[in-house]
């Protein structure tokens, strides 16, 4: 698996920015058999400035800033890659994925996206501090980011 940190501003192939997804297993544990399919139908749109990685539910797209891209921690992309996907299977499925009844860090989309991202973040053997430093966002209270990581099983 690579990550072409040097994709251009645009709107590109999936696959080509994100080269051999397809065969990592929790990516295959999202999509199942049609993995290949729903990754070879995804595009990316790569943003200029500042920000991380979210999907466009218009376009059913991945959008990744373009200086996260180049110089976004590695490990972190990858693990973005995977919450994202999750969220792009959920759309697939009509789910409500900014329900605003739920805080962020209730929010049920949220919570089975990101489960999926500390298990595999565990497997490459991450530990509960390192992934609790992935898991810390600006936007999200200190009390709030205590019973994220409640949820989700992950020690401070």
């Amino acid at each position: 698996m690579t990550i072409r940190r040097s994709s251009p501003v645009g709107t590109l192939p999936f696959k080509q920015v994100f080269v051999g997804f397809e065969n990592v297993s929790a990516v295959r544990s999202i999509f199942g058999a049609g993995t290949d399919h729903v990754l070879s139908e995804l595009q990316v749109d790569v943003e200029e400035g500042r920000g991380y990685m979210r999907i466009n539910d218009k376009k059913r797209s991945v959008i990744v800033s373009s200086q996260y891209l180049r110089a976004g921690d590695r490990t972190y992309l990858y693990l973005d890659v995977v919450h994202e996907l999750v969220h792009i299977r959920q759309h697939m499925e009509g789910k409500e994925l900014w329900d605003r009844r739920y805080p962020y860090v209730d929010r049920p989309t949220e919570i089975e996206a990101y489960k999926l991202a500390v298990e595999e973040a565990r497997r490459l053997g991450m530990n509960d501090k390192e992934i609790a430093a992935y898991l810390k966002v600006e936007w999200v209270s200190e009390e709030d980011f205590r019973r994220f990581l409640r949820t989700l099983d992950v020690e401070a």
